[in-house]
């Protein structure tokens, strides 16, 4: 095992952790960001598994949040703006009258410090970020610590925790978009999934949570046994059609299985499964992704990839009955999310 240090173009660094399997992950310590993700197929051919540019500058952009670090609260807050303590806090309006992410200055566009470990199993990179009182329009000063985690087993662990010495919304999440064909073969119409969730967020027309919940059974989103992303693209309920013909919605764990998710790709026989303590993610299919895009692999088009962001739901900060994104003072935000990968059987 060992961990790999590149500079890029004298401004950044990239890190390398791979494995005794020859699985390996790039992170970049722009954004906290996962470039590349080298994953063995049934035949234990390396490819790529996550969307990841061709050339770094355009991470400085990045409109699609590829591989990011998303903070402090991840997902939309309707009208960019929250009522905390009987105070209203104003955020960026980065997503029309919205907050998406963030804002514009949020983790995503931040130079994590970066510490890289090794242990008798494993090789990490421990990040670590200071958010100050009023960044981005948050209170707090806001100590964040996130890890990430490569073991023989071709575990991928990611490791969230954060303090603040005011009361602020946080919810941390990583926006890789997923694609188990290897190396961007095909789009993810025939990646199968099965998730632990009876219960999606509706949303509107802006993909705004409306403050209801939608159960699954006799939908597009009853994923409680593997079905094809293909049916919801195809769906036209109302839904898949606000969502751009596709998935942007949060599913409420049951929390009834160890893995929450699981992800499989036949052709290369590919498995993921998701194991996380979060209450649940959204599950974003690429379906606003524009074309056109130079990749390391080809050129982005919609539907290349899937997004697994597991958080809270910020929902949370304008109706009532949704999982909690607010950190008291002195209190430790602790999170995990954990990605296996293996073959299918």
């Amino acid at each position: 095992m060992k961990v790999e240090t590149t500079d890029i173009s004298g401004k950044w660094k990239e890190y390398t952790l791979v494995n005794e399997q020859g699985m390996s992950v790039s992170v970049i310590n722009f954004g906290g960001i996962i470039t590349e993700m080298l994953v063995p197929n049934r035949n234990g051919k390396l490819e790529n598994v996550v969307i990841g540019f061709k050339n770094y500058a355009d991470y400085e952009t990045n409109p699609n949040y590829f591989g990011a670090l998303i903070g402090r609260v991840a997902g939309r807050i309707q009208g960019g703006e929250f009522v905390l303590n009987g105070k209203t806090y104003s955020l960026d309006h980065n997503d029309g009258d919205n907050h998406l992410h963030g804002g514009a200055s949020g983790f995503h566009q931040v130079i994590w410090n970066v510490d890289p470990f090794q242990t008798s199993d494993t090789v990490g990179l421990k990040l670590t970020h200071k958010s100050l009182d009023g960044d981005g329009g948050y209170p707090g000063n806001l100590d964040v610590t996130v890890t990430y985690i490569l073991n023989n087993d071709n575990q991928f662990t990611i490791d969230y925790a954060a303090t603040s010495d005011q009361v602020t919304p946080i919810t941390l999440t990583n926006h890789s978009y997923f694609n188990l064909s290897g190396d961007l073969k095909n789009t993810i119409h025939h990646h199968h999934i099965t998730i632990d969730s009876e219960e999606i967020v509706k949303l509107d027309e802006k993909l705004i949570p409306t403050g209801k919940l939608m159960n699954v059974f006799n939908t597009s989103f009853d994923f409680r046994e593997s079905r094809s992303l293909r049916e919801g693209f195809n769906d036209k309920s109302e839904q898949n059609t606000v969502a751009g013909n596709g998935y942007d919605h949060y599913f409420i764990f049951n929390k009834k299985k160890e893995n929450a998710v699981t992800v499989s790709d036949e052709k290369s026989g590919r498995l993921l499964m998701i194991k996380t303590d979060q209450p649940g993610m959204v599950m974003y299919t690429s379906n606003m992704l524009e074309d056109g895009m130079e990749l390391k692999e080809g050129f982005s088009e919609k539907y290349l990839g899937v997004c697994f962001e597991t958080q809270a739901s910020p929902a949370s900060l304008h109706y009532p009955g949704f999982p909690s994104v607010i950190l008291k003072a002195g209190e430790q935000y602790k999170k995990q999310t954990v990605f296996s990968f293996s073959i299918v059987r």
